[in-house]
Formats: C-alpha cells, sequence, structure tokens
C-alpha cells in the first residue's frame, strides 16, 4: 500500500529556508511570488491491507520520528483510498 505524508511547518512558525527561496526567486525575477513555505513529502511502501490499520501506522511513525509536533503538521493521503 503506498502512503504518501505531507509535512509543513504550523502557522506561526518562521520558515528561514521559505524565505530563502522566496528571495532568490524575487532575485531572479517572479515578482509574484507573496511567500513560500518550504516543507517535507514522503512516500511510504507499507505490507499492509487496511487503511485504517495503515493511518494508525503512519500516525505513530510520524509522532516518533517523522514530524516533529511541536512545529510541524502532517496529512496522510493513502493511494486508492
Amino acid at each position: 500500500m503506498r502512503v504518501k505524508l505531507h509535512i509543513t511547518l504550523k502557522d506561526g512558525v518562521l520558515d528561514p529556508q521559505g524565505r530563502a527561496v522566496g528571495r532568490s526567486l524575487h532575485s531572479m525575477g517572479f515578482q509574484n511570488v507573496q511567500e513560500v513555505r518550504q516543507g517535507k513529502y514522503i512516500e511510504l511502501d507499507l505490507n499492509e491491507t487496511s487503511v485504517v490499520q495503515a493511518k494508525k501506522h503512519v500516525t505513530e511513525m510520524c509522532k516518533q520520528l517523522l514530524a516533529n509536533l511541536v512545529i510541524e503538521n502532517y496529512s496522510i493521503e493513502i493511494d486508492g483510498e
């Protein structure tokens, strides 16, 4: 089962990488860019047949390792769901 995980900074958390990308885009002439927020994208292939169990396991992975829940949000997308 293919799981797609999007991890982004919570609103209000400073994003220095996003700001650097935004400044670079402006210097390249892309003046219409107002704000850039950078995140992480992770794909997992799980040996799982239950969508409910897959979400449960990925949620635990996020809590324990993949996301910093103090400053990051995450969303889980499962192919075929």
